[in-house]
């Protein structure tokens, strides 16, 4: 194998893995300085001269020349009598280069530069490509599914770079194929066997983060702040957004005309439902921003144990809550609060049957009231016990276990 050929493959090589010419450079020269190392002790009186992109290596040999009797290193010196077979006007003390051709290292000596450029190169490509994407961690990156496995899919980027994105970091409702275009952010990058692995993420809060900063210019120029973001993937999500310019609506901004601007989100997040919320410092108003759109009628904060005892009327207990409890959960998470929802017992509530109350009342006992014109607990509870006992044949105990019974039906 001669130098040309072993150059060029390398130049090659340096395009198809887009080595910067400098690099490469060195690369070779440390290369073969370390073969002439290992061939003459020392590499201080040699010139490697390489020219990777037109596939030219000179190896040249400098050393000084002696009378023949005198000669001591023939690493370093040259005897007259050999000095004057290159050129015949050459004297002592004189300084002779002669070029080492790599065929004087003999085969196997190249095969094992071949081998250690190979691995020179490898271990650069991995370095760089963990760099690359370490500094680019939370950064938005689009690429195309190459494989798909049962706990990962693989994606290649733009420049064949290889990505995985593991189950545990799909939308639940994500399904792709080969050749899908996938947008992710880069969660973390780590080496597993001295190879890089470049760990993408569709689930993390910074993804919904990077999607508003594409979606909407004011969070993308700085003019709107993204506080917080708490999600459950593929299902609900909270924003809290702030403006810094009295001027500008961030919530207005980013949900956009008519939804505009949150439609792309919610598709790309295969529908995941996104309240996006004003931050405050205050932390009753963001607590019940946060439980949107549940209809708050109190609130008891405890700043010391961080729990919230909040009160709504019955009919907006579930929506406090959400499906799924996904709403009370992602607004303590999004306020720093333990919410707990009560219903208020100073609000009215709607009226229950007595039929509802066949488990602990008596039939007999319900037919005795309905004769008398009530057929809901408020309807007796209405009347009072002074008035139950002269209306009906029940006795005062009976009307007292009544009573008792359905006030409880009212009370937390």
């Amino acid at each position: 194998m001669d130098s040309l050929n072993l150059i060029e493959s390398f130049s090659e090589f340096k395009e198809f893995k887009n080595i910067d010419r400098v690099t490469m450079m060195s690369i070779l020269e440390d290369t073969f300085r370390s073969l002439l190392i290992k061939q003459y002790g020392t590499d201080e009186h040699i010139d490697v001269i390489i020219n990777v992109d037109k596939g030219d290596l000179e190896i040249w040999r400098n050393r000084t020349i002696v009378a023949d009797e005198e000669l001591e290193d023939d690493v370093l010196e040259i005897p007259l009598s050999e000095a004057l077979k290159i050129e015949a006007d050459f004297e002592i003390g004189e300084e002779v280069s002669d070029q080492i051709k790599l065929e004087h290292f003999g085969r196997r000596a190249v095969l094992a530069i071949r081998q250690n450029l190979a691995s020179r190169i490898m271990d650069l490509e991995k370095d760089n490509v963990f760099r690359k994407y370490k500094d680019r961690e939370g950064e938005l990156i689009t690429g195309e599914v190459y494989q798909i496995w049962k706990r990962e899919i693989l994606i290649l980027d733009d420049e064949g770079n290889e990505l995985i994105l593991p189950k545990t970091e799909q939308i639940p409702s994500d399904y792709f194929k080969k050749g899908d275009t996938v947008r992710a952010i880069i969660k973390e990058v780590e080496m597993r066997n001295n190879n890089p692995v470049v760990i993408m993420s569709r689930t993390d809060g910074r993804f919904l983060e990077r999607l508003f900063e594409n979606e909407v210019p004011e969070v993308f120029d700085g003019l709107i702040t993204i506080k917080k973001i708490v999600r459950v993937p593929g299902e609900r999500a909270k924003v809290a957004v702030e403006s810094y310019d009295d001027r500008i609506d961030p919530v207005g901004a980013c949900v956009g005309m008519k939804g505009s601007r949150i439609h792309g989100i919610v598709r790309e997040l295969r529908n995941e439902n996104i309240d996006v919320i004003n931050y405050t410092t205050n932390s009753q108003l963001f607590i019940q921003r946060a439980l949107s759109p549940a209809k708050i009628v109190r609130m008891e904060l405890n700043d010391e144990t961080g729990k919230a005892d909040v009160f709504l009327k019955p009919d907006q207990v579930s929506l406090a809550i959400g499906k799924g409890g996904f709403n009370i959960r992602l607004a303590g998470q999004l306020t720093g609060y333990e919410i707990d929802v009560y219903r208020d017992s100073d609000v009215d509530v709607e009226d229950v049957d007595l039929e509802e109350f066949a488990d602990e009342i008596e039939s007999w006992v319900l037919d005795e009231l309905k004769a008398i014109g009530c057929d809901t607990a408020k309807s007796v509870l209405e009347l009072g016990k002074a008035e139950l006992v002269k209306r009906t044949d029940l006795e005062e105990e009976t009307v007292d276990d009544i009573i008792k019974v359905l006030k409880e039906e009212f009370t937390d």
